[in-house]
């Protein structure tokens, strides 16, 4: 992996673990807990699925618990939570469904783009790219004792996978990582858009 290709990942895995942190810091607070249940939510929401994608292709052990960064920065990101819970509550609809696509985004090109560093093939790549994005949604989600919305929310999942998807397409078409990194997190961000606004959703057996 080479060094610009580690800070790019770097860079698009902080700001990713910021904005679910803060997402699931969120969930925890309407659902009651208490400082350590928002903090063990927020940590879940935001570096679950990264630590499960490294797990999976061999990093180990995880980038997230390697790096005190990162859970520093979920950590951070759940006290300002709790901090300023009302100017949280008080945030638009829109821009929580803007933020929540844009850290969808960021994991998922961050979670491809570390598979493909890792010498994994495209498919694979592109597959730990939704896990990074949606592994920690499930883990919130679990621990809330919720189903997971990714399987059923406005094609979520499906949206990291197609983002991911551009990506590693790109990368293989011999686009920069910059280039290919910026058109797949673009494609996944206008995908979960455009199905929020217009309410798209997979078949389904119901």
């Amino acid at each position: 992996m080479t060094p610009r290709s580690s800070r790019l990942i770097f860079v698009l895995d902080l700001a990713g673990t910021f904005v679910f942190a803060l997402q699931g810091a969120g969930r925890a607070m309407d659902a009651r807990l208490d400082l350590l249940g928002v903090l063990v939510i927020s940590f879940a929401a935001s570096l679950g699925g990264g630590i499960l994608r490294d797990l999976l292709i061999d990093a180990a052990p995880p980038q997230a618990l390697r790096d005190w960064r990162y859970p520093a920065t979920a950590f951070a990101a759940g006290v300002a939570a709790l901090l300023f819970h009302e100017v949280v509550h008080r945030i638009p609809g829109a821009l929580l469904t803007g933020l929540d696509a844009a850290g969808l985004a960021l994991f998922a090109i961050a979670g491809a783009q570390k598979a493909l560093g890792y010498g994994l093939n495209a498919l694979a790549a592109i597959l730990m790219g939704g896990v990074t994005a949606v592994g920690g949604g499930v883990a919130r989600d679990l621990l809330l004792n919720q189903a997971p919305s990714v399987l059923y929310a406005d094609i979520y999942a499906t949206a990291a996978l197609a983002g991911a998807l551009v990506m590693v397409a790109g990368r293989r078409l011999g686009l920069a990582n910059g280039w290919a990194a910026g058109l797949g997190g673009l494609a996944c961000f206008a995908l979960r858009i455009a199905a929020v606004w217009f309410h798209w959703n997979l078949p389904s057996a119901a």
